[in-house]
C-alpha cells in the first residue's frame, strides 16, 4: 500500500438508475433491459451508459489532488458482469480499482457494491447484512442486502457499509416502518463491533430514501455518536435527486464522531457536497438542472442518472 499523493481523499456514493447488461438473467426482472424489453436496452445503449459513469467517478476523483475516489459506494447495478465492464472503461482503466459485490436477494435484481483503489484502501473482511423485513401476512418483503466491507484507508482501519434502503413507492406511512428496520439492521451489527472494537470508524452511504429529517436517519443517528455531513445540503433548490419537482438529499454519507478529531495516522473530515456537476445535468427547460436521466419512463434519454453523486472530502494526517 502507497503513501497518498496528497492529504486529501475522495469517498463518494452514486445511485447508478438501473445499470443492466443487455442480457436477460433468469429469475431476475430485467426483462426491459433487454434489446428486445420496452427500454429496448441495447449493447450500445449500454455501453454509452458505462462510458458516462466512468466519467463521473474520475471526475469526481479529480476534486482531490489523489485524482479519484478512494472509495466508491454504488447502487442500482445488476451483477459483477456491470462491475468488470465499467473498469474495462477508458476512464477507469488506469485507475487501479477493484470492487466488491453480492447478489442481492431483491426481486428486480439490483444491488450494492463498493469500488475501491487498491493503493489507499485493503479488504480486510466482507459480508451481506440482509434486511429482514415481513408482510402481514407473514412473507418476507425482498429488499437490498447493506454490503459491509472491513479494511484499513491508508493503514487506519474503517467499517464501510453501502446501503439502498426499501423506497417510497407503496407511500410514507406505509413504509416507514421498513426503513427504520434497515436502519435498526445497522445499529444491531454496530453493536456485535463495539463489543470487540473501540471507537470503530464508521463511513455509512447509500440512497436511504429518506432525507436526513427523516424518522429513519435520525434514529441511526440518534443511537449512535454519528455525524451526518448532509443535513447543511437541504434546500429547496438543490439536492441529490428530483422529484416531481422537489429536491431531496436521499443519498447520504453518515460518518462516526471519530472523523471529527486530528490525530497523526486518522483521517478527518473536511467537506461534504453533491456532485452536480454541469455536464451531470439536464440543460434545457422545464428540467433544466436536473440530473439527466438514462430513462424518464420509457422514453430513451440517454443521459447518467436520475441522481447526482454525493461526497465527502476527508484529510489524512500522516504519521511523519
Amino acid at each position: 500500500m502507497t503513501t497518498p499523493a496528497s492529504d486529501s481523499v475522495i469517498v463518494g456514493f452514486y445511485n447508478l438508475e438501473n445499470l443492466f447488461d443487455p442480457t436477460d438473467a433468469h429469475g431476475v426482472l430485467d426483462d426491459d433491459f433487454t434489446p428486445v424489453g420496452q427500454k429496448h436496452w441495447t449493447p450500445k445503449r449500454y455501453e454509452k451508459k458505462l462510458r458516462h459513469i466512468g466519467q463521473t467517478i474520475s471526475r469526481l476523483g479529480s476534486l482531490s489532488a489523489v485524482e479519484y475516489p478512494v472509495l466508491m459506494g454504488l447502487a442500482e447495478l445488476e451483477n459483477d458482469k456491470v462491475l468488470d465492464d465499467l473498469l474495462e472503461m477508458e476512464s477507469m482503466k488506469k485507475n487501479g480499482m477493484d470492487f466488491i459485490h453480492y447478489d442481492s436477494p431483491d426481486e428486480r435484481g439490483i444491488d450494492n457494491a463498493l469500488l475501491y483503489h487498491r493503493d489507499f484502501f485493503e479488504p480486510e473482511h466482507c459480508e451481506p447484512l440482509p434486511v429482514l423485513i415481513y408482510n402481514e401476512d407473514g412473507s418476507r418483503d425482498y429488499t437490498r442486502d447493506i454490503t459491509y466491507v472491513r479494511g484499513n484507508l491508508n493503514g487506519e482501519r474503517v467499517h464501510v457499509f453501502v446501503n439502498h434502503w426499501p423506497s417510497r413507492r407503496d407511500g410514507m406511512p406505509e413504509t416507514d416502518s421498513k426503513r427504520i428496520t434497515a436502519a435498526e439492521t445497522l445499529l444491531s451489527f454496530m453493536e456485535t463491533l463495539e463489543a470487540e472494537e473501540e471507537n470503530p470508524n464508521y463511513l455509512i452511504m447509500g440512497d436511504f430514501n429518506d432525507g436526513p429529517d427523516s424518522k429513519s436517519i435520525q434514529h441511526l443517528v440518534g443511537e449512535k455518536p454519528l455525524y451526518n455531513p448532509m443535513e447543511t445540503l437541504q434546500s429547496p433548490d438543490r439536492g441529490s435527486a428530483n422529484y416531481r419537482g422537489e429536491w431531496s438529499v436521499f443519498d447520504q454519507i453518515i460518518l462516526s464522531h471519530s472523523f471529527l478529531k486530528t490525530r497523526p495516522g486518522t483521517h478527518t473530515f473536511d467537506e461534504a457536497d453533491i456532485f452536480d456537476a454541469h455536464f451531470l445535468q439536464e440543460w434545457k427547460q422545464p428540467y433544466k438542472g436536473k440530473p439527466f436521466r438514462t430513462f424518464v419512463g420509457q422514453k430513451y434519454l440517454g443521459g447518467y442518472s436520475d441522481h447526482f453523486p454525493v461526497y465527502v472530502l476527508l484529510r489524512y494526517h500522516n504519521l511523519l
